[in-house]
């Protein structure tokens, strides 16, 4: 035991990212093939990508609603403010001054002599009133005879139109044709206009004081109000056929007559046309110049200690926008590649903190883009999310952080924190309070996610992210005694909002728990716990079809995840993990000791040693392959695919090496190389957890009689030869970590064996 005592920090011998101490060698080992290459251009692109998010080119807009500066704020350059309400307003009045235009087709109006001499004909041919079509009669406003009696004024009428029109279609057509004549010019102003239909001024809320523009068909444009093209509104006195009268000496007698048939049998010529309206009125609001007020450089644009509103906020835009435009085009590449350099700083730093602590994530590449977006992505909603009215970048950032605590670790996590908020906070307000409350609230959310055991857990980090948000936002504004009371009032109001989007950010995060686990890979003790449900179909299986392996299961679940929770690791991970480590046997029970009886005959005497060990070997493909099938995570594969390492089956191989000595023709058979497991080793501490406490375990039931110094002598020995085997090399297993191991699987195994140690004077009995 006295290995254990060594100070060395790290159980590693192999060549990989973590044992490789200088950040030159790192780099080399990237660039060094076309893998690496790939991950680097990754970063890169990753750094592209931001410079572009965060404007490198452009200083950020830093002012905020209720934002206070003790000293005010000035202008930096002369530059103009649009007035918007001002500017919208005449933009309406030019608006509103644009007439709507209607189209003219008087083709309708030709026949109009032609219907008016066929109604007079009806008046004239008749006898009585009752004699006329009903048509005319309702042209011309008249009733039955039955009806006239009653004294409205039908009867009358009737016999003023017959008079007028006396021997019309008796040969007296001279009198007709000037009637017809007179009647020409007197509707002369309806072919020039044209009548509009009175729905079309309620359906385009056209008032009585707007203007229409009537469009003939040889393009001439005539502008006219609404009474002067309605018919109802055109025979009155002060319409354009109604000053006609005076002048119609034979249309005159029939006045109330012809105006009531007029309203009646005008036909509408004139049609809406929105397209040229509304392109009209576009001219005409386009056509305005927008108003603005000058504000010279000097000018106070924020007074001392005076909360910025949102009519400042328009002006401190414009001037930042001028401030902008009058840059040189040198200024704007200068300040990029200065932004692209922090950025490229900052990813190689993270990166070589993930490259020598975190290897699994740059193996894979897959897994590197999900880190790679997620803080990406946080960068951009932060970003978005700061602006007003939300001020709620602290959910991208404590989100991101979040999900990096469950499905990595608290300690990239936490770095990973530490880039984000700077990053977030130099581009938006760059304010040191900011940045302190920011950090304090994603420390707190990573403090608070060492393990997810329910999801209340994340509920609770939300609300102590809270409580430290409005704690620490306190803070910063009580250091500022000189503030007015209002000021500080507003300051707490925005720090309430702030831990309520901290609350927010832990709902949507437990919410989004499962969609977390698949896209990271990650295993939660949330999904850990239902899946160590012993009924699940898999295990059912296992019992039914190999009880043996299936009870051994049960008792490396037991030892293992008390080794593991005695380092610090996740022990549930490792106690769900051993109860399917060894799934693949059920496909061949027979083959495996644990799942034979006393008095059955062993069936690898039939077998060469080397098919023996194919199919010990083999039970960890199987297991695998059942394990992707009943859609375990990848987690949980991993104890089925590295529980064995790349150990070496000693019973077999032996047998192969004795065969070999003694038969020259197998001598290529006792290749030891062939009777290894093909791994991998352990990635993890939990797999190798899980790897002492198999072997540890089967081994103790060859054991005649299991005494505490036996157990402890046979522990001691397997977990010896892992670790001379290189076994946990890739995992990050310390020395003092694997001796805290060792003694706790050797205190569980004496705890199971204590039954059956025999005493002195029992044996002497």
């Amino acid at each position: 035991m006295a290995l254990f005592r060594s100070s060395k920090p790290r159980v590693s011998r192999s060549v990989d990212l973590r044992r490789t101490s200088a950040p030159v060698e790192i780099v080399r080992n990237l660039v060094g093939n076309r893998h690496g290459l790939v991950r680097v251009g990754i970063g890169l692109l990753a750094v592209v990508i931001l410079t572009l998010f965060v404007e490198g080119w452009s200083p950020p807009f830093r002012f905020r609603d209720g934002q206070v500066y003790e000293n005010g704020v000035t202008a930096r350059i002369d530059f103009e403010v649009p007035l918007e309400l001002e500017t919208e307003q005449r933009r309406k009045d030019r608006e509103d001054e644009v007439p709507f235009e209607f189209d003219h087709d008087p083709a309708p109006m030709r026949n109009l002599p032609a219907r008016l001499r066929n109604s007079l004909e009806h008046i004239a041919t008749s006898k009585s009133i009752d004699e006329v079509p009903v048509d005319t009669r309702a042209a011309f406003g008249l009733v039955s005879a039955a009806a006239s009696s009653a004294g409205n004024g039908s009867a009358k009428s009737y016999e003023t139109l017959r008079k007028a029109v006396a021997g019309m279609g008796a040969g007296n057509d001279l009198r007709v044709e000037e009637i017809l004549a007179e009647f020409e010019e007197f509707v002369e102003p309806l072919r020039r206009t044209g009548v509009l239909d009175p729905r079309d001024l309620e359906q385009h809320e056209i008032r009585e004081n707007d203007t229409v523009v009537v469009v003939g068909a040889d393009g001439s444009r005539e502008i006219v109000t609404p009474s002067q093209v309605v018919i109802s509104s055109m025979v009155e006195d002060a319409g354009p056929l109604g000053r006609n009268w005076a002048t119609a000496e034979k249309l005159l007698p029939i006045r109330a007559q012809l105006e009531r048939w007029l309203v009646s049998q005008v036909p509408i010529t004139l049609r809406y046309d929105e397209d040229a309206t509304n392109a009209a009125r576009r001219a005409a609001r386009e056509s305005v110049t927008p108003v603005t007020e000058s504000v010279l450089r000097g000018d106070e644009l924020v007074e001392p200690g005076t909360p910025i509103d949102a009519d400042t906020i328009r002006k401190l835009r414009e001037e930042h926008r001028a401030v902008q435009a009058a840059s040189p085009l040198w200024k704007a590449v200068t300040r990029t590649v200065v932004v692209a350099g922090l950025l490229l700083v900052l990813a190689g730093l993270n990166g070589y903190y993930i490259a020598r602590n975190e290897p699994g994530i740059v193996r894979d590449v897959l897994r590197l883009c999900g880190f790679v977006s997620t803080v990406v992505l946080a960068i951009l909603l932060g970003r978005l999310l700061s602006a007003d009215p939300w001020r709620a970048e602290v959910i991208a950032l404590t989100a991101a952080v979040m999900v990096l605590a469950i499905a990595y670790n608290q300690v990239l996590a936490a770095i990973t924190a530490f880039s984000l908020v700077l990053v977030v906070s130099l581009s938006t307000i760059a304010q040191f309070e900011q940045f302190v409350v920011l950090m304090a609230v994603c420390a707190t959310a990573v403090i608070g996610l060492g393990r997810v055991s329910s999801r209340t857990t994340i509920i609770k980090v939300g609300f102590a992210m809270a409580i430290v948000y409005v704690v620490v936002s306190a803070g910063t504004t009580a250091l500022h005694t000189s503030l007015p009371a209002e000021v500080q009032l507003g300051r707490l109001v925005e720090a309430l909002r702030g831990a309520g989007w901290c609350i927010l950010a832990g709902y949507l995060v437990a919410g989004s728990l499962p969609f977390i686990e698949s896209a990271f890979g990650v295993v939660t003790d949330i999904s850990l716990l239902e899946m160590s449900d012993l009924s699940h179909p898999l295990l059912r299986e296992l019992v039914q079809r190999a009880p043996g392996t299936y009870n051994h299961s049960m008792t490396v679940a037991t030892i293992g995840e008390a080794a593991a929770d005695r380092i610090g690791a996740n022990g549930l991970l490792v106690r769900v993990g051993a109860y399917f480590h060894d799934v693949g046997k059920m496909l061949k029970p027979e083959y495996f000791i644990e799942n034979t009886t006393a008095g059955q005959g062993n069936r690898h005497d039939e077998l060469a040693p080397a098919m023996s060990t194919l199919i010990i070997i083999g039970h960890v493909k199987d297991g695998v392959e059942l394990a992707r099938r009943h859609n375990l995570p990848q987690r949980l594969v991993d104890f089925v695919e590295q529980h064995h390492g790349t150990t070496l089956v000693e019973y077999f191989y032996r047998q192969a090496a004795k065969r070999a000595g003694q038969d020259t023709d197998h001598k290529t058979d006792a290749e030891e190389a062939s009777f290894r497991y093909p791994g991998p080793r352990p990635q993890s501490k939990e797999t190798a957890v899980m790897m002492l406490a198999d072997v540890v375990e089967s081994a103790s039931r060859t054991l005649d009689e299991p005494t505490p110094k036996r157990i402890e002598s046979l522990v001691h020995d397997l977990t010896m030869k892992r670790l001379l085997d290189g076994q946990f090399d890739e995992s990050p297993l310390t020395l003092n970590e694997l001796q805290v191991i060792e003694e706790s699987l050797v205190k569980s195994l004496i705890g199971i064996y204590h039954g059956r140690i025999k005493y002195p004077e029992q044996r002497t009995a």
